[in-house]
């Protein structure tokens, strides 16, 4: 939002649900007929339990899932803004909205800047932040005695080869 020069506020105080949850994200000025646009990000995990079953049979499941659990859960929304669930897969497969939006903003950022490279630094930037939030969680697998025992053998192999 910041590169293409749109003012917005990360979750919004004024935008909350009765649970207390609000979206990760608002526009401050209309987006398009007339209303901001809200967005949430949700990053739903390809070989879970609960979607493995989905996506082996069809690519995006997950996302798909996601992004109509996200829309139901902020459908009050659509009386006052455009509310645009942002959905990615933890293997790298993207909504279509998801897809629509950031291509958007790096439309938008492409006008500010005139940099035509634009429209690939924000999708390489998301995914960076995907692959990096996939190896915090695998890490976070490991038992303490695991990785100090990967650590050693790394530290051996590479003074020894």
């Amino acid at each position: 939002m910041k590169r293409a020069q749109i003012p917005s506020v990360e979750e919004p105080v004024g935008l909350l649900r009765q649970d207390g949850k609000r979206p990760d994200g608002t526009t401050i000025l209309p987006w398009s007929s007339g209303n901001p646009l809200a967005w949430d990000v949700t990053v739903p995990d390809t070989y879970a339990d609960a979607h493995v079953s989905k996506t082996v049979m069809e690519t995006g499941a997950a996302a798909s899932l996601a992004t109509t659990n996200k829309t139901n859960k902020y459908s009050q929304l659509s009386a006052t803004h455009i509310f645009t669930p942002v959905a990615n897969e933890t293997a790298g497969t993207w909504h279509h909205q998801a897809v629509e939006l950031v291509q958007e903003l790096e439309r938008r950022a492409t006008i500010i800047t005139g940099d035509s490279r634009e429209t690939t630094y924000l999708f390489q930037q998301l995914s960076l932040a995907v692959q990096t939030g996939n190896a915090v969680s695998f890490q976070n697998t490991f038992t303490a005695g695991y990785i100090a025992c990967c650590n050693e053998l790394f530290t051996f192999l590479k003074f020894n080869i």
